[in-house]
């Protein structure tokens, strides 16, 4: 075996002490304890470099994190722009309603009108209602054209 010194201070070779050498049992004990310490942290480090299935659930609870954050944060802005959004609509309709030329328009008032007045009304307090009945209608529409060129109505 050789003598080299590394670049710890132990010698190489299969006795490996260091240079100084202990200078009894008790300080020999001291420097064993000292090496198993070092060698448990480093196993460890390694160990958690190397759990790969660990490190990556730790990334996706990290995501989950950073998603839920996000999610919250969108949400709001969403019920911000729709706040504002039903806000402007309101003044609009407002508008239009204080520029009209009378409150029937110039027409006389019918049975018919006074319901439809009322069906307004009632939309613009459930506007989802609203959109959906439209949606809804919309489809009917639509599938009735489709229908008739299918058939060659049209």
């Amino acid at each position: 075996m050789t003598d080299a010194t590394g670049r710890d201070g132990t010698r190489s070779g299969s006795t490996a002490q260091p240079v100084g050498g202990a200078k009894g049992p008790d300080e020999l004990r001291q420097q064993i304890e000292r090496t198993r310490g070092e060698l448990g942290d480093t196993v460890e480090e390694l160990a958690g470099k190397a759990d790969v299935k660990g490190r990556a659930k730790a990334r996706a609870a990290d995501l989950r994190d950073k998603a839920g954050a996000m999610t919250v944060q969108l949400r709001s802005s969403a019920a911000h722009a729709g706040h504002a959004v039903q806000d402007k609509a309101g003044r609009a309709g407002h508008a239009a309603q204080d520029k009209a030329p009378g409150r029937d328009g110039g027409r006389r008032h019918t049975a018919s009108s006074g319901r439809a007045g009322g069906a307004v009304r009632a939309g613009f307090g459930h506007p989802r209602a609203v959109l959906v009945a439209g949606a809804v209608a919309g489809v009917v529409l639509g599938a009735s054209l489709v229908r008739r060129r299918h058939h060659g109505h049209c």
